[in-house]
């Protein structure tokens, strides 16, 4: 009786068979349920939240859909996981990530139920996964010099990545606004000089892309509505001190005219504070918090454009793109770097006013306006749109491009192939097993394409065998296409993430062999 006592209530463990079969069906279950968004055929799932509100998202971005489950079991989030960190290192491929990896699990799930071991399995895998990202290496176009050739890699790796995505009608328009916007960063990967702004309004082909930025706010009354070489002064300060603000203070005036005296004393504090940020030379004080109405008439008599409540990401990321700072005191002006612009005018979108700053100092910011039907849209078009900049980013630095549609998993699949018929004892039977599952990721294109990819796969492995194929799956005309003429790429760093990630999240679920979960902490007194 004793030993059964090892935890304490209500700590449970699992162990050996029952454990492995719990962490297999937990990532299994994971990777069925992204498998349906993959692909230009992949399909939207909705996510409803049961907080406040109910709020609605409609994705097909992998790791959107995985980072709104709440999971209970350990080895799906595992799976989560990957999928969180592929989205934020190279932005697209998060579904599959998730797909690889639970293939990978499938597989291993038959070895381990034919008596190899688990350590056996994940020594195959690794040899495996090596073997498939030399040949992927071997295989790579790199057109970095041909600056014609490089533009229309990167439009063709924007329409594939845009392709499974709801831009998938218009994708022409938004592959050209993706790469007009990552050819401005010049080789840097920080989409911060990026902004993208949700109208909704209109429909998705009327987004665009601007040069500089635009700030979501409308300019104050009785201010000059357009100015030329501005000198900005970004700020985060109150603004609002003309009325006594020390909260529960108490003054005890003896009459009316010594209220007025204080008043006076207050608007003389506020009109020094004003005097001192005008002396900086500047003509555009945006400002973070609210401005009062004294101050704001100060600032305009001045002929200074001032602008109050913008966004602190808006705040943050205009600094950034004027080459400002965001200042707090204005003692000393010469400290203070000050932001520079050619321009900054009032433009109308839908029936909203912005402010656009153009010809900034930082000449590689952009904004891309997204105009949609619904909130759902332009957040859904958002995370696609983003997901192509963080591909082309990545691909600008890293130029090497691969062919798509399942090429890339046919060409591993074929040396890893190769490999377990060389491989002596037990391991070759994890090397086939690896072959398996990537081919799991082309038949999962075809399978939601409703095409029969059994004999697409079939057909793909026969044009594979013949040296240098181009074959991949096209599934607009429903069979095997060349994937070079269809214009179908995708980055090298994109899939190399993927088959090493999928790869190691697999190997680390391998190595389960129990469970142990921890009793929940008491409250005192129970």
């Amino acid at each position: 009786m004793a030993i059964d006592r090892l935890f304490k209530d209500e700590a449970t463990e699992e162990k050996g068979e029952r454990a492995r079969m719990a962490s297999f069906i937990g990532a299994m279950a994971i990777a069925d349920l992204v498998k349906t968004t993959l692909g230009p055929k992949g399909m939207d799932k909705i996510l409803q939240s049961t907080g406040r509100g109910h709020s609605v998202t409609v994705t097909n971005d992998g790791a959107t859909i995985l980072k709104s489950l709440h999971i209970d079991n350990p080895a799906a989030k595992v799976l989560v996981d990957i999928s969180k960190v592929q989205d934020d290192e190279v932005g697209d491929g998060t579904t599959s990530v998730v797909v690889l990896a639970g293939e990978l699990l499938r597989e291993a799930e038959k070895l381990v139920n034919a008596k190899i071991h688990p350590m056996t399995i994940i020594a195959g895998f690794r040899m495996a996964s090596e073997c498939a990202r030399n040949v992927l290496e071997q295989k790579v176009v790199d057109n970095k010099q041909d600056a014609e050739k490089f533009r229309s890699d990167l439009m063709n790796i924007a329409r594939t990545t845009l392709s499974s995505k709801i831009l998938s009608q218009d994708k022409e328009h938004f592959a050209k606004l993706a790469v007009d916007a990552v050819m401005r960063l010049k080789g840097s990967t920080n989409l911060e000089a990026i902004q993208i702004i949700k109208k909704p309004g209109g429909s998705l082909k009327d987004s665009f892309l601007d040069e500089g930025f635009i700030l979501d706010k409308k300019i104050g009354v009785g201010q000059p509505k357009r100015i030329e070489n501005a000198k900005i002064l970004v700020a985060n300060t109150a603004m609002d001190t003309d009325k006594v603000k020390i909260y529960g203070a108490r003054v005890r005036v003896d009459s009316m005219a010594k209220v007025a005296d204080l008043e006076a004393a207050e608007k003389e504090k506020m009109r020094e504070k004003v005097q001192k940020i005008i002396s900086h030379g500047i003509n555009c004080f945006v400002n973070r918090q609210l401005i009062y109405n004294f101050p704001e008439e100060l600032f305009a008599d001045a002929g200074i454009l001032a602008i109050e409540h913008a966004d602190f990401d808006g705040i943050e990321r205009l600094g950034l793109v004027t080459g400002g700072e965001i200042a707090s005191t204005f003692d000393n002006p010469e400290s203070v770097k000050l932001g520079h612009c050619k321009l900054i005018e009032e433009i109308m979108i839908g029936e909203d006013k912005l402010i656009h700053f153009s010809g900034v100092e930082m000449g590689q910011a952009c904004t891309i306006v997204l105009r949609g039907a619904s909130p759902h849209v332009l957040d859904e078009a958002e995370r696609s749109l983003h997901d192509a900049l963080c591909v082309l980013s990545q691909t600008v630095n890293d130029s090497r491009v691969l062919l798509g549609g399942g090429w890339p998993e046919m060409v591993m699949a074929k040396a890893v192939d190769e490999l377990a018929k060389k491989t002596p004892g037990k391991r070759s039977h994890a090397i086939e097993a690896f072959t398996r599952s990537l081919l799991a990721i082309p038949t999962t294109i075809a399978d939601n394409a409703g095409l029969d990819s059994a004999e697409l796969i079939a057909q793909l492995r026969a044009e594979h065998h013949k040296e240098d194929s181009n074959a991949g799956i096209d599934v607009i005309s429903g069979s095997v296409g060349d994937m070079s003429e269809l214009g179908i790429s995708e980055s090298f760093k994109v899939k190399q993430a993927v088959l090493l990630s999928a790869t190691e999240a697999a190997e680390m679920i391998l190595r389960v062999d129990e469970i142990i979960t921890c009793a929940p902490r008491r409250r005192e007194g129970m």
